[in-house]
């Protein structure tokens, strides 16, 4: 029965990633984690990433940013590898709250400041890509991190869709056989991926056929609003275990 949910969850927390543009890591773990071990959640989140990311970057790859792609990715596979190997060093919580609060700053300070942007700057690339890799290798999920700093970048949508997607595919198939060499997923499990790599790109899929009648406007309110709830969350999470 569990695997059934685990299928579910996979499903909508994929077309929800799909619409806001940073994939379904943000939505599927905290799911993911009701049903099996935070270790095992891990490996599947980025299993399931790397699937639906694929059918993204498929879709919209015609509007990849190369350099983007460049100076935001390197930093994100390097730090998304140190992330994964301190993933049994450092407190959680404390991670979570720190970037729970980050999130929720850039999201009032975007929302009240609607022309506020960051310059593509090589410098502003590396922070964002280092930040976003060692949240993705740590907590699972740095998609709302890197949503934020494209975001702010001001993209158009399906480049901002493609880019998101590939650096995201970078950074999953590198902290992955981190896991696995940790034996991080349980064996129990082995025999759900196969299935839930296929409900992944389905609904990857049928969130695509729904972002081509949405505005650019309506586009960033919509990222700008999924990560401020998921801002809220990793705030509330983090204080809650630390307290």
């Amino acid at each position: 029965m569990d695997i059934i949910w685990l299928i579910l969850a996979v499903f909508f927390s994929e077309i929800i990633g799909t619409l806001t543009g940073f994939g379904s890591s943000t939505m599927l773990l905290p799911l993911a984690l009701l049903l099996i071990d935070f270790h095992s959640a891990l490996v599947i989140v980025a299993i399931v990433h790397i699937a639906g990311n694929i059918s993204r970057f498929l879709l919209f790859r015609k509007d990849l940013n190369i350099r983007l792609l460049k100076q935001f990715g390197l930093p994100s596979v390097i730090f998304g590898v140190l992330g994964a190997y301190l993933v049994t060093l450092v407190p959680l919580p404390l991670v979570q709250a720190s970037l729970g609060a980050v999130l929720l700053l850039y999201v009032f300070v975007s929302w009240h400041m609607p022309r506020f942007k960051l310059r593509m700057t090589p410098r502003n690339c590396v922070i964002g890509g280092a930040s976003s890799g060692f949240m993705a290798g740590m907590l699972g999920t740095g998609g709302a991190l890197k949503g934020a700093f494209l975001h702010a970048f001001r993209l158009k949508t399906g480049e901002y869709m493609a880019t998101i997607a590939a650096i995201a595919l970078i950074v999953d198939m590198t902290r992955l056989p981190v896991y696995f060499a940790g034996d991080f997923l349980s064996p129990a499990l082995y025999s759900t991926i196969p299935a839930l790599i296929a409900v992944a790109l389905v609904s990857a899929l049928l969130g695509r056929s729904v972002i081509r009648h949405i505005s650019q406007h309506a586009f960033r309110q919509g990222v700008l609003i999924a990560v401020g709830l998921i801002s809220l969350k990793f705030l509330w999470d983090g204080i809650h275990s630390l307290l």
